[in-house]
């Protein structure tokens, strides 16, 4: 098998690459690092500094900052550092040292280069979490604190449905923030991979009719629900699996209009591959979700609609349903409006 040149190697990396001789000078240089620092074609044989023309917030440049040939024998590396090329974009910088032995000068200087754009969006991404949260936090905190103070300073002059209405209504809004709060919890467990389940064999239909039932007492609006005689037990972790639901069934409320129809059927062959399970299937009669959206709903802070939310409920159906085995599907409801599916696995006979 032929061997590809080193110019054809650099190249195809998805970082640039500039690496420097002992004496100082560029001996290759990357196309992506070209691009990334505007550096000419003839950049090879060129000094250092002229081709890896970064400067920090402070009009630093990288070579003067850094000095790779200079310091302790033991200097094997500069770590990653964030640096502005001359367009203005931020580029991240890590460089090898390199030294035939602790005795002898540097000879050879590998710096690798990346666009920050990447960390950009991981910075918009945690100043979205840091928004939604506050937004969430402060709504509930708000009703929390104006209820009690009023207690504290009307309390002989209310009677006992005043108070009892009081009361009841920061309960609720006590609830919404630990929900909120362990929804958080639970993001941050799928994304890094931790997220701990306790399954066992579960009734669906039971736990559904207890959400369905909760959901209703909360609002106006009809949700139905049918339950097939015959479904197996889940495989699933009950607090995990109520969570799912309760978000499928809140968020079509929410964001749905008209009969939210909730249904539990058992799969039929080929739904989870060879696996049985359970369908739950939620419907409402409101606008739909557009096709070219579909994608997107079950992605971190989705907001389809005008009435507010974390943006979390759908990413965590999504993520919850995954790690259990199952599938979520969006497609149109037979009443029009949207229809979300969850296939759900059945819990293995024991043998």
């Amino acid at each position: 098998m032929p061997t590809r040149p080193a110019q054809a190697v650099v190249d195809a990396l998805p970082d640039g690459v500039v690496i420097a001789g002992a004496d100082g000078r560029v001996t290759m240089i990357s196309a992506v690092a070209r691009r990334l620092l505007g550096a000419p074609e003839d950049s090879v044989g060129r000094p250092l500094h002229e081709v890896l023309a970064l400067r920090d917030q402070d009009d630093n440049a990288w070579v003067a900052h850094n000095r790779p040939y200079e310091g302790l024998a033991t200097r094997t590396a500069v770590p990653e550092q964030s640096w502005l090329a001359r367009n203005g974009e931020e580029v991240l910088v890590v460089a090898r040292i390199r030294r035939p032995a602790l005795d002898r000068p540097v000879d050879e200087v590998a710096i690798t280069l990346r666009s920050g754009r990447g960390r950009e969006r991981l910075d918009r991404e945690r100043s979205d979490l840091v928004a939604t949260v506050a937004h969430e936090l402060r709504s509930p905190l708000t009703g929390v604190k104006g209820f009690v103070q009023a207690l504290l300073n009307r309390w002989e002059r209310l009677n006992d449905e005043q108070k009892k209405l009081m009361l009841t209504t920061v309960a609720a809004d006590s609830d919404r923030l630990t929900r909120l709060i362990a929804e958080l919890l639970d993001v941050a467990r799928i994304d890094t991979g931790r997220l701990q389940l306790h399954p066992r064999p579960s009734d669906a239909g039971l736990l559904t009719r207890r959400i369905v039932d909760s959901v209703s007492a909360g609002t106006a609006r009809p949700i139905s629900l049918e339950v097939s005689d015959e479904l197996p037990e889940i495989h699933a972790d009950p607090d995990k699996f109520t969570q799912v639901v309760t978000n499928l069934v809140e968020n079509a409320v929410r964001h749905g209009e008209g009969t939210v129809r909730v249904s539990l059927v058992p799969l039929g062959p080929g739904e989870l591959g060879d696996q049985p399970g359970v369908r739950i299937t939620v419907d409402d009669e409101g606008e739909g979700i557009p096709v070219e959206m579909r994608r997107r709903v079950f992605t971190k802070f989705w907001k389809g609609g005008k009435r507010g939310g974390s943006g979390l409920g759908l990413y965590l159906v999504n993520g919850l349903t995954k790690v259990h085995g199952g599938t979520v599907t969006i497609d149109d409801a037979p009443h029009g409006g949207a229809r979300i599916e969850v296939a759900w696995p059945a819990a293995l006979p024991d043998v």
